[in-house]
């Protein structure tokens, strides 16, 4: 293994000590140190040396390094302006790189995209994302529907799990539904505690998201499906029909609820967890048409 990367233990505990950084826990910051994993989420997301890639939060530049070796360009968003030295030292070698000093929340990725990659190049977003902001970063990228191929992140197992879970499991819910409504979703590698510095206090897996062209179902309005979504999982214990007797409160009686469902051949009974994006999209359909229809 070349010594000279960033990912490794000594070269990490070398950066931080000679600018005397410390993790911010507010931040989330947990960087890699082994050059195998980060060259396994490259092999992962599908990356070649005509490919965009863009990241989110490159801390040291352990993930940004091999980007920019492996793809024709990394565009870099960092919210920690202490990393902008650190980074200018630790990827000063490479030309490819630009880091953006903003918060993936707010930035316009449409526009940087536009700014810095050319229509025809295929463009695929890779990170290591922190814990505590994962999915409103995720749920960002697919609404707003951005050019990319691809997005390949490293986030807690147990979130992955459920990005990428299957009706009638544990892990399936509101996130699953919303997650794979925008992608075909599948966790691609798990990942060890040891891997990190500092070790986070969870495990980690890779996830691969591959944008659809096309939701895979129809629905009235998405926003309306994603609540009603939602509110057949506000109690997970409880029946459909309990679950939206709460959420429609005011609205619509018990006996119009259970006609509905009637009406689309739905069983009140059910839990949410059983059904599958095809049939939530035919019983938010038929919510929100009696809705406007009231």
């Amino acid at each position: 293994m070349d010594k000279k990367y960033i990912a490794t233990p000594n070269r990490t505990k070398e950066i931080l000590q000679t600018y005397q950084f410390t993790f911010k826990k507010s931040l989330g910051q947990n960087f890699l140190v082994d050059v195998n994993v980060l060259q396994n989420i490259i092999n992962h997301a599908g990356i070649d040396k005509q490919s965009g890639t863009i990241e989110i939060g490159p801390g040291i530049g352990a993930l940004t390094e091999q980007l920019a070796i492996h793809s024709s360009k990394v565009v870099a968003f960092e919210i920690d302006g202490r990393l902008l030295p650190i980074l200018e030292e630790t990827l000063h070698d490479y030309e490819n790189v630009q880091i953006i000093h903003e918060d993936i929340l707010k930035a316009n990725v449409h526009e940087i995209i536009r700014e810095n990659f050319s229509t025809d190049q295929t463009i695929h977003i890779v990170a290591n994302l922190p814990y505590y902001i994962t999915t409103p970063i995720l749920m960002k990228l697919l609404r707003e529907r951005l050019p990319v191929d691809s997005i390949t992140v490293m986030i807690q197992k147990e979130v992955a799990d459920r990005m990428a879970a299957s009706p009638n499991t544990k892990s399936y819910g509101s996130l699953s539904i919303a997650v794979q409504y925008y992608t075909e979703a599948k966790v691609v590698m798990n990942v060890p505690k040891t891997v990190f510095m500092p070790q986070p206090n969870v495990d980690s897996s890779i996830l691969r998201l591959v944008a659809r062209e096309e939701p895979p179902v129809f629905v009235e309005d998405e926003d309306y499906f994603f609540t009603l979504v939602q509110a057949c999982f506000a109690q997970r214990r409880k029946t459909l029909r309990n679950n939206l007797t709460s959420h429609f409160k005011g609205m619509f009686e018990k006996e119009k609820i259970n006609a509905i469902l009637d009406s689309i051949g739905i069983d009140g009974i059910r839990r949410g967890e059983s059904l599958d994006m095809k049939e939530f999209s035919v019983l938010a359909n038929a919510f929100y048409n009696q809705q406007n229809e009231a």
